[in-house]
């Protein structure tokens, strides 16, 4: 099960990554389905989140050890290369032996290691989602990656809206595919 998660992780950094590397130029100021954040601050959001995690899950810190080390802008001159660097770190603390039955201790409590890791597979996925939405590449996210997304995000889907930062679910058609329903799910319309 631990290679299975390395495995959609790794996936959903790969198709993050690719996003980010298909923003043009003149992309970076666009807005994004996140009706507060720009391309640029999306980037720069997921590359804070992948950051954050060799602190974390390798050195055991807490949140309020890390403090402000991670806010503001984490892209530089180079957000590609920027991105780049924070999926590798995340993904090679993930796999580190053991990091995933740690505890690690998150701003809302502690947790497992691989529900920390699971948690930002599921935001990675859906954040490509907002990503190829604002610069016009292909929204349709993989079918296995956007499965493990929905069963992720559903035990908690009751608390995004009321935490403020998701719009109230959507309504979905009987029937619809699970990226719609996923979408709709945290308030993104398919």
């Amino acid at each position: 099960m631990p290679e299975t998660l390395l495995r959609q992780h790794a996936e959903a950094l790969r198709l993050f990554g690719g996003r980010v590397r298909a923003i043009a130029e003149g992309q970076w100021a666009a807005p994004t389905p996140c009706t507060e954040w720009t391309v640029r601050d999306l980037v720069n959001h997921v590359t804070g989140e992948q950051l954050w995690v060799p602190p974390l899950v390798t050195e055991g810190r807490t949140v309020e050890e890390v403090g402000e080390e991670l806010s503001g802008d984490l892209l530089g001159e180079d957000p590609v290369v920027a991105w780049d660097r924070a999926a590798v770190a995340a993904h090679s603390a993930f796999a580190a032996p053991g990091a995933l039955d740690r505890t690690v201790k998150l701003s809302y409590g502690p947790a497992l290691g691989s529900a920390y890791c699971a948690e930002l597979t599921a935001d990675c996925v859906v954040h490509a989602w907002d990503l190829s939405r604002a610069i016009g590449a292909d929204d349709r996210m993989p079918d296995g990656l956007v499965e493990f997304s929905l069963k992720e995000v559903m035990p908690y889907a009751d608390a995004l809206t009321p935490s403020g930062m998701f719009a109230p679910p959507l309504e979905v058609a009987p029937g619809a595919d699970a990226q719609t329903r996923l979408l709709g799910l945290l308030g993104r319309r398919a």
